[in-house]
């Protein structure tokens, strides 16, 4: 078994606080708390609003227009510090296979290897064998102690049991269960198991394997665990193919080494958790991962968890877990219904992952890094959330209901295209030790007491659309965004603000548009090498209306259509001229792209100013950054 790398040993070892720096440095001694992930880019906004460019290699790793490559973990350099699947290798040939017929409550077989005693059935030497048939009340047991592969086809069984699990794999070398083509099989276990003394407790699941198992064909399979788990593998579990269909009581798939999806069409319904992997002894197992099929799975526990990672490759995969977000307060205490959950890491790089989760839709104790795919969350409480480190390279965000969008002690979006609809803070960089203050923002300057947090929350590209309820951007440390495009459309109650900083707050590059309430607005720090203009309106404006940030000149350097009502608006870009006195007309018109209701062009012909402010000042008093106050209008 090959040693796990310097970056993953370190990960394994190290607090959440310091997980970020110990990640893209792969160095041997762990900086200070808080630092920032990911390498700073340099500008390369045109000063418009639209998504900024960036490629993505095979492997899902973003690179910007500036040519510099991304820090963020990605699912081959995850993987790599993982123990590789056991395969079986070349295909079964079906025709040297030893015949199995079952039979009622019994069964028979040309076969020496093959030993039957009433409805008992056992396989005692490695090779092929094909099952087929009804077996009313009994099992199928492997049991062969020497080397070598034992292949258990199934074509056309059906197995029963009313004291155990039907189909068990006490003893093999490698185990591997083969769907026949155009066969469909079933394996129901018995409500309670009658075990032979107090100690024993396996088998625990219907189809139970004490070796590596692989299964895989194009026939289908059907599993209904009544007394545990579906499937379970105490060493790894690879599906490679087949149509599998498991309803257990309590989890529905369980590979302890690794669980690895590779293909196949795949229904879970446990009461428990619906796809899992537990080995808490070694650093390199313990993980689950997906590199094609199509998975679904409905749990009343999380629907995907390891001990370890979870990576997300390739496929489709579908979750709800807990009920989903409607079921949020209805929870245990004690209860976890995560929709993805890996102690370690959550890497995701391809695919398409849909979550409904009443607890977080993606959660790692650790690391979450997302360097491609397709992602569609709702939850009942954060959609993105790592104890450590979150990183965005590329991909698709889709965050249509949430407490809190991403949760991190340190946040870093390098690329892709985030949107965020939360009923709380959009974007929180906090640390984990860090507690709320109450819901109505009573508390100033980051709304939380974290006793002087060294989170940070980094923007060096892609899009970021967030609709928050609570603070748009907040970071119990501090912000630096260099590049990107980020629409915020904060709350409307003056508890919170569109931008909620503690530390501070640079500004060097991208477009920035946050409108919302201006009880708590917050700025750049007059010190940002690329200035902003904030405005503070003597009344609220209401949804839907359109404001212009106009030069001296005339010139409409961006166009706004708000979709909830705001009474201040901060914008930044490479357009805005430190010292230039600058208007927000509205009433205009918007055009060309847009990204979140933040246009790159428009008309303000007709429109009336309604507030006037001086491009990198803060005036007024109230929150403010260094060297400012308040936005005046």
């Amino acid at each position: 078994m090959k040693r796990p790398s310097l970056r993953l040993r370190l990960l394994r070892a190290t607090t959440p606080a310091l997980l970020a720096a110990v990640l893209v440095a792969g160095c041997t001694t762990a900086p200070a708390a808080g630092t920032a992930v990911g390498s700073a880019r340099s500008a390369t906004s045109t000063g418009t609003p639209a998504p900024a460019s960036s490629a993505t290699d095979d492997a899902g790793t973003t690179a910007s227009a500036a040519g510099s490559s991304s820090t963020a973990v990605t699912v081959e350099e995850a993987a790599a510090d993982n123990t590789a699947p056991t395969t079986t290798g070349s295909a079964v040939d079906a025709g040297d296979a030893v015949e199995i017929a079952l039979s009622g409550d019994t069964a028979s077989s040309g076969s020496s290897a093959v030993t039957v005693e009433g409805s008992v059935v056992t396989i005692t030497a490695a090779g092929s064998y094909r099952v087929s048939g009804t077996l009313t009340d009994g099992r199928v047991v492997v049991d062969s102690a020497g080397d070598g592969l034992v292949t258990v086809i199934l074509d056309g069984a059906s197995i029963s049991s009313s004291t155990t699990a039907p189909l068990v794999i006490t003893d093999a070398e490698q185990a591997e269960v083969v769907l026949a083509d155009g066969s469909e099989n079933t394996l129901t276990d018995a409500t309670t198991y009658v075990y032979p003394d107090a100690e024993t407790d396996e088998p625990n699941a219907a189809l139970y394997s004490s070796a590596d198992l692989t299964i895989n064909g194009t026939g289908s399979l059907t599993v209904s665990g009544k007394a545990n788990d579906g499937i379970a593998s105490q060493d790894g579990l690879l599906i490679e193919s087949g149509t599998i269909t498991v309803t257990a009581v309590d989890d529905g798939i369980r590979g302890k080494d690794y669980l690895v999806v590779a293909g196949g069409t795949i229904t879970v319904n446990a009461g428990g958790d619906g796809l899992k992997s537990d080995n808490e002894e070694d650093a390199a197992l313990g993980y689950v991962e997906f590199s094609g099929g199509a998975v679904t799975v409905t749990a009343g526990g999380d629907g995907v968890t390891a001990q370890t990672d979870v990576i997300v490759k390739d496929g489709s995969l579908t979750v709800q877990s807990g009920g989903g977000t409607s079921a949020a307060g209805q929870l245990a205490e004690d209860a976890s219904a995560k929709g993805v959950k890996g102690g370690v890491s959550v890497v995701i790089g391809g695919g398409t992952l849909t979550v409904d989760a009443a607890d977080d839709a993606v959660h790692s104790d650790g690391l979450v890094s997302v360097t491609g795919g397709t992602l569609a969350l709702t939850t009942g409480d954060d959609a993105l959330h790592a104890e450590g480190a979150l990183n965005v390279t590329a991909g698709t965000i889709d965050i249509t209901s949430s407490v809190e969008g991403l949760e991190a002690d340190a946040i870093t979006i390098d690329g892709g295209a985030v949107t965020v609809v939360s009923s709380d803070d959009g974007i929180n960089a906090s640390a984990p030790q860090a507690t709320e203050s109450s819901d109505t923002g009573t508390q100033g300057g980051g709304g939380m007491n974290d006793g002087g947090s060294t989170s940070t929350l980094t923007i060096n590209g892609g899009t970021v659309v967030v609709d928050a309820e609570g603070d748009g951007l907040d970071a119990n440390g501090s912000v630096t965004i260099t590049g990107g495009t980020i629409v915020v459309n904060g709350p409307t109650n003056d508890g919170n603000g569109a931008l909620d900083v503690n530390s501070t707050f640079t500004m060097s590059g991208g477009v920035l548009l946050a409108a919302g309430s201006s009880g708590m607005a917050v700025t750049p720090d007059s010190s940002s090498p690329q200035s902003f203009v904030a405005f503070t309106f003597d009344s609220a404006q209401p949804a839907g209306t359109v404001v212009s940030v106009v030069d001296a000149d005339g010139t409409v350097l961006a166009t706004f259509t708000a979709s909830k009502q705001f009474s201040s608006l901060v914008y930044s870009s490479p357009d805005v001229a430190a010292g230039a006195q600058l208007q927000a007309m509205v009433g205009g018109t918007a055009a060309g792209e847009s990204v979140g209701g933040l246009s790159t062009e428009g008309d303000a012909t007709g429109a009336t100013a309604a507030a006037t402010a001086t491009a990198g000042e803060f005036t007024g008093g109230g929150m403010g950054r260094p060297g400012g106050g308040r936005p005046g209008g």
